[in-house]
């Protein structure tokens, strides 16, 4: 299986961080794709490496501030280094829950990664939060008949997600498929399998049974599970599928 959205150089992890990849790799985990938030955590993701780890290059949304013009410019001189191979530029997107106050600035910063992304023949890992319609009406404003990315940690209605379909674009299901309450079953069970990638944004929206507490990787299998459970599928189906998927998607991992 593959992880196609984790940070486990988060500080959540700075007193286990071997362990929880031994954990993953144990559950059948072969690849943690690790996205970037912004410079202050450079370092400490760049310095997570093994066989198992892929990198991201790019500026979360929520990052983006009154100096987002020079993080873009550490996140073009990341991409045109040639130190580092990229999978992806992400997480990068549009963020209005928190604030609002660069909402311009944030659209922006999103064009101008998407054009690096274009540039480098990347994909891109979209980040995207009640702002579902600015993303769309961005992407189409690009003029491109189809983009190659995912929008991870999918939280839109099934009109956003036949929207992402027709641009192009993968879901990225987390953790929150398993939730109780959760809408996110109807959508999945509308979506190709072909369609959709697994992930769990540890530490971050930990599945059922450990919803509230730190994620970490080796719970994909729970994600795939539940996802096969919607389906109709077994579970080794759609981790072949799934698997494939991110295979295609990130071409360099």
């Amino acid at each position: 299986m593959i992880d196609t959205h984790c940070h486990l150089y988060d500080a959540a992890f700075d007193d286990d961080r071997e362990a929880v990849l031994q954990r993953a790799v144990a559950a059948g985990v072969e690849l943690m794709l690790q996205p970037a938030i912004d410079s202050s955590s450079n370092e400490a993701q760049y310095a997570l490496g093994g066989p198992h780890i892929r990198h991201m290059a790019g500026l979360h949304p929520t990052s983006v501030g009154d100096n987002y013009r020079d993080e873009l410019q550490q996140v073009e001189r990341l991409l045109a280094s040639g130190t580092m191979q990229f999978v992806a530029v992400g997480e990068i997107g549009l963020d209005y829950y928190w604030d609002t106050t660069y909402k311009d600035q944030q659209r922006e910063a999103l064009r101008c990664q998407l054009l690096m992304a274009r540039r480098c023949c990347l994909p891109v890992s979209l980040h995207v939060r009640d702002a579902y319609d600015d993303l769309f009406d961005l992407l189409d404003t690009m003029g491109y008949d189809e983009w190659r990315g995912v929008l991870h940690c999918f939280s839109g209605t099934p009109r956003h997600a036949s929207m992402a379909l027709e641009r192009g674009f993968s879901l990225g299901i987390g953790g929150v498929v398993t939730f109780k309450k959760s809408a996110l079953p109807q959508i999945v069970e509308q979506v190709p399998i072909e369609r959709i990638v697994l992930e769990t944004d540890a530490p971050y929206l930990a599945p059922m049974p450990y919803r509230g507490k730190r994620n970490e990787s080796a719970y994909l299998p729970l994600i795939a599970q539940r996802v096969a459970e919607i389906k109709g599928l077994s579970l080794a189906d759609v981790d072949r599928v799934t698997t494939q998927n991110a295979l295609s998607l990130f071409c360099r991992v």
